[in-house]
């Protein structure tokens, strides 16, 4: 097996993030860590509705053994902090020990705090929507609070099930025990409960303003390209293609829009060629680039 060369792994080795990113990244995964344990200590745990993963497997045990939450947590993920630490990086594994940290001293801190409230409906949904607000700013900062997503990538590795099937799966095992111990409609809204924090995590992560990238192939290019710039304001990138079928070269136009302009888009594309390929997908994140939005007069 043929070794990196020296002058390649020195020239790309890890290089240190400023002091100001840092405090920026430690600040974010302690916020972060702190909205996980309000929400799993003030909507969910009093009302014996459960969250998935460590932290689920966590209040099964807290509930049967009368030992602290913030215990369970920070134990049972202290096996996914090494794992992480070989598999993922050094950076990554100082992100998640200092978010499970915060997190179980938080659920310790309001383990005596009165509840906020004790509708299992309001609990269900705001105790999802904080509890992921905090797990989505974790991992935007780099860190984790949960070992499933750790231990379901080494899974997939021997197993013919993808990272997400593994996860789902270890999670209906979860519920499913929930179910024998807090009763069954415990269960549901734990699973509920679950979704609302997944949909969080994914506005969290892809944030309010949500990018979307737009590849369009046409005969009019240069006309389609030119009123975007005018119409929308946006930069256009023409990229070079060639068609499978018939060998002809194609001219591609990529550009990044807001969700918000892209009945806009669909309208230019439409207007000066209504027979153009169109295909419009999200994006996460958008950085770089020399071209701003232009104001529109």
């Amino acid at each position: 097996m043929n070794s990196i060369p020296e002058q390649v792994l020195v020239q790309y080795k890890h290089k240190g993030i400023t002091k100001t990113k840092l405090a920026k990244r430690i600040f974010f995964i302690i916020l972060g860590a702190i909205l996980m344990g309000v929400g799993i200590e003030e909507f969910l745990v009093p009302n014996r509705i459960l969250d998935g993963g460590i932290v689920g497997i966590s209040i099964i045990l807290s509930h049967l053994s009368g030992w602290r939450l913030g215990l369970f947590i920070f134990i049972l993920n202290i096996p996914f902090f090494f794992i992480g630490y070989k598999q993922i990086g050094k950076t990554f594994a100082l992100s998640t020990l200092l978010g499970i940290t915060v997190l179980s001293l938080t659920t310790s801190f309001l383990h005596e705090v009165p509840v906020f409230t004790e509708d299992l409906l309001l609990a269900t949904v705001f105790g999802g929507i904080v509890l992921g607000s905090g797990v989505g700013i974790v991992i935007r900062y780099g860190g984790s609070l949960d070992g499933t997503e750790i231990l379901a990538i080494l899974a997939n590795r021997k197993l013919p099930f993808s990272v997400g099937e593994i996860i789902m799966f270890f999670n209906i095992f979860i519920f499913g025990t929930a179910g024998f111990v807090f009763g069954w409609d415990r269960a549901m809204y734990s699973i509920l409960t679950y979704f609302i924090a997944f949909k969080t995590i994914d506005v969290v992560m892809a944030g309010l303003d949500e990018s979307k990238a737009a590849w369009i192939i046409s005969e009019q290019h240069k006309e389609i390209g030119e009123a975007i710039l005018a119409r929308l304001g946006r930069g256009v990138t023409y990229l070079n293609g060639e068609g499978a079928y018939t060998g002809d070269d194609k001219k591609v136009i990529f550009c990044v829009i807001t969700r918000l302009e892209e009945a806009k888009l669909k309208s230019i594309v439409e207007e000066l060629d209504d027979s153009a390929f169109l295909a419009v997908g999200n994006i996460a994140e958008v950085r770089g680039g020399r071209f701003k939005k232009k104001n529109i007069h």
